[in-house]
């Protein structure tokens, strides 16, 4: 079952079905399947290997067949569906489309096109005409103008004398624009250099060539070496290509322009102070000895031939290029201050479970990284990194690095495996490391911070945030299984889930066509999933952000992540396409304002403190973009694996990253608060929001809801079919019970200003169930 539109394998069942193959019994297995929807026993479903699609009007559109698909960027694509769309343009006569790997891990689709008599091809607008009617993943990324494809002497196709991409433009003369001004040749080069492509018009959109946000604050720290012009991410999103961001880059430059000063080396004879978000994971410390919430385990498997000696040296020069991994926090009159080692010789522990039973040794394996994980830090005597290593057997290991917040975060985490990655090749080929020196440190980033946000920059940033949540923030009344302990805990699980490659490419288009990103419409789709649970129309959900707007700070490990408070309002009449709306401003608007810590946004902002929950946000939304991890390297791979914690900072945190394969997550509990069960049925609710918004996204939040109710009960009721209304009333009654138990919990933890308006909430839901 997939929502109309979405491609999938065409099935065929009924009586009307055939019982297999004669005398083919394993052809029969495979493709005559259990019918997993059909109440009879014995029931079949045939797989025919067809590509298709439900159509608005109810009929099937037959798409190909699935073993001419081809893989490219994790995503299955049928070849001929591209033909067919290509066929339809009104400048094509004959077309092909190839999937080529003329460079080693550099698969992409290219188009070979002839046109029609007397007609010359515009790439631009083949390429918008594909972009109009197939998901992103599937327009191809070159064409090829040929004057004839090439035939075999038998009149077919001969695929070898098709040329590379390289051998012949990939637009027409029409279809590029150069630079015409200073500031357009440096911009084309920036993203020619961010984007990792080869030619960049002045008219491309800096999105629809494979920007995200995170690209987009690269492309602007460039821009800012270059100009000394600050610009926020909205410019960007307002003026995406070169021509228009130009001009904003020109008008800029003439007005004056926001400019901030670089980082520069501080002396270390001085004392060296704690970043603001520093200074706040030191205070929780103090307050709670051997809190583990802040450990950041990021195993690693190595598969291959291992060389430890490389390995250990690899480690060893990362320490030695990273000062803020030789760095402990200690007091000096009365003030937390870094303190940097001088040199430091990283231990290794080894563990070897070769001896031990393939199923013991895998087990046993996920035992130590989870214990491992769990050990707490000593913030004053170090190391605040950890290394293990534990062997498999002669080709495998698994490296286990785990370290603390402090002095790291998730854009550190890549950081450190690039490096080990280019330290270790350097060290078995006997080559000198390619790394440049690091011109500035993570201590002279928190020295500059202090300096830097003060007087009126600080005032701005402060006013932006007392204004967008102003008033009595809202304490989320998720119904949760238990009630509320007194004081928070930190016990939690994870629920994972993946979404269809189908699925995830739909997304990716609708955030082209909304001028958005990825991150926007996911942010959405689980605020909406929040409404639907609590009946809160005014929902804060916090998300972090890189926090790496100057340049020099992109190669540095250290603790930049700095938390946004994106606080959203929904209402029944409210269309999804128009909350997106709203969140894009909410999100740049944040984006724009992201330099004020959230610990000071705290203080400022002084709200009703609880041992109970976290203060503006109970909740927690994340989103990673597909980044660039070296992960082969001569006879040996690297791949992160992921390992549960078991901790819970927020009482839920949803996290969605881009894989290989599409996009993938899960949600993060309190595991005092929810059950796996409820966890698993938040996932199923956010993947049926999903998947109905990409049909439909102009439906109205309260219709979204109801539909998705009205096909979870024909669901439920046709999974248990023999349930009576007698049943049914029995269930209803008990799930009021909870439901009931579980509203009333939370009322008594709400500030007294809350409970009125929650109570009459509470007795009209009542009422209505």
């Amino acid at each position: 079952p997939v929502p109309v539109g979405v491609a999938g394998e065409l099935y065929l069942g009924g009586t009307g079905l055939a019982r297999g193959y004669l005398h083919h019994p394993e052809l029969t297995a495979e493709k005559f399947i259990p019918h997993p929807f059909w109440h009879e026993p014995g029931a079949r479903l045939y797989k025919t290997g067809d590509l298709a699609c439900w159509r608005t009007d109810g009929n099937l559109e037959f798409l190909g067949r699935i073993d001419q698909q081809v893989k490219v960027r994790g995503f299955r694509i049928e070849l001929g569906e591209i033909e067919a769309v290509l066929g339809q343009h009104p400048g094509v006569r004959e077309v092909v489309v190839l999937a080529r790997e003329d460079e080693p891990e550099n698969k992409q689709l290219v188009a070979y096109l002839v046109g029609q008599a007397g007609q010359a091809l515009v790439m631009r607008e083949v390429r918008q005409y594909l972009q109009e009617r197939l998901p992103g993943y599937m327009v191809p990324a070159a064409y090829v103008e040929l004057e004839a494809l090439p035939l075999t002497p038998n009149g077919k196709l001969d695929r070898r004398m098709l040329p590379a991409p390289d051998k012949a433009p990939p637009r027409s003369k029409d279809d590029f624009s150069g630079p015409r001004t200073p500031i357009e040749q440096v911009l084309v080069e920036i993203w020619a250099q961010v984007l990792e492509i080869e030619q960049v018009s002045i008219g491309d959109n800096f999105f629809e060539l494979g920007g995200h946000s995170l690209l987009a604050i690269q492309a602007l720290s460039c821009l800012y070496d270059t100009f000394q012009v600050e610009l926020s991410l909205r410019v960007l999103f307002e003026s995406p290509t070169v021509a228009t961001l130009a001009e904003r880059v020109k008008n800029t430059l003439e007005a004056g322009g926001a400019r901030v000063p670089p980082i520069m080396p501080t002396a270390r004879e001085a004392l060296l102070p704690l970043s603001f978000a520093q200074q706040q994971l030191w205070l929780v410390e103090q307050l709670e000895r051997d809190n583990i919430v802040y450990n950041i385990p990021f195993p690693l498997r190595l598969s291959g031939s291992l060389d430890l000696v490389a390995l250990h040296a690899s480690l060893d020069e990362i320490v030695r290029r990273h000062e803020i991994l030789r760095t402990t926090f200690v007091v000096v009159n009365t003030q937390p201050i870094q303190s940097i080692a001088p040199s430091l010789t990283l231990p290794l522990l080894l563990v070897d479970l070769s001896q031990l039973s393939e199923p013991r040794r895998e087990a046993e394996a996920q035992r130590l990284a989870r214990e491992e994980s769990r050990c707490p830090f000593d913030l004053e005597r170090g190391p605040l990194l950890r290394t293990t290593l534990v062997q498999l057997d002669r080709t495998e290991h698994l490296l286990l690095l785990t370290v603390h917040h402090i002095v790291a975060d998730g854009w550190s985490m890549n950081i450190f495996v690039n490096e080990l990655t280019v330290f270790y090749q350097a060290l078995i080929t006997h080559r000198p490391s390619p790394l440049p020196e690091l011109g500035i440190q993570y201590a002279d980033f928190a020295v500059w911070q202090r300096k830097w946000l003060q007087g009126d920059l600080l005032a701005t940033q402060i006013a932006y945030w007392k204004q967008q949540l102003a008033g009595a923030l809202p304490i989320l009344a998720l119904p949760t299984d238990r009630p509320r302990p007194v004081v928070q805990t930190f016990r939690g699980a994870r629920c994972g889930f993946a979404l269809a490659e189908s699925v995830s490419a739909s997304l990716s288009a609708l955030s082209r066509r909304e001028g958005v990103t990825l991150f926007m419409p996911l942010l959405a789709l689980f605020q909406t999933l929040l409404y639907r649970y609590t009946e809160q129309s005014d929902i804060v959900v916090g998300s972090p952000i890189a926090n790496r707007r100057q340049r020099e700070t992109e190669k540095l490990i250290g603790y930049f992540v700095n938390m946004l408070a994106l606080r959203v309002r929904l209402e029944e009449g409210l269309t999804f396409r128009e909350l997106l709306k709203r969140v894009r401003e909410t999100t740049l608007n944040a984006y724009a304002h992201q330099d004020l810590p959230f610990e000071r946004l705290v203080q400022v902002l002084r709200p009703e403190r609880s041992l109970g929950y976290n203060p503006l946000f109970q909740t927690s939304f994340t989103f990673n973009n597909k980044l660039a991890i070296a992960s082969q390297l001569p006879g040996l791979s690297l791949k992160p694996i992921e390992i549960d914690p078991e901790t819970a900072m927020f009482d839920l945190r949803l996290e969605i990253s881009e894989t290989d394969h599409g996009l993938a997550g899960f949600i993060e509990y309190n595991t005092d608060l929810f059950d796996c069960a409820t966890a698993a049925e938040m996932v199923a609710y956010y993947q049926t929001l999903l998947e109905r918004v990409l049909v439909n996204p102009n439906q109205t939040l309260s219709a979204l809801l109801a539909l998705i109710e009205v096909e979870r009960g024909r669901s439920s009721r046709c999974e248990s079919p023999q349930s009576g209304p007698e049943v049914a009333l029995v269930d209803a009654q008990d799930r009021l019970a909870r439901r009931r138990a579980s509203l009333s919990a939370r009322q008594a933890q709400l500030p007294a200003e809350q409970r009125t308006i929650f109570q009459e909430r509470l007795q009209g839901k009542l009422n209505d169930c």
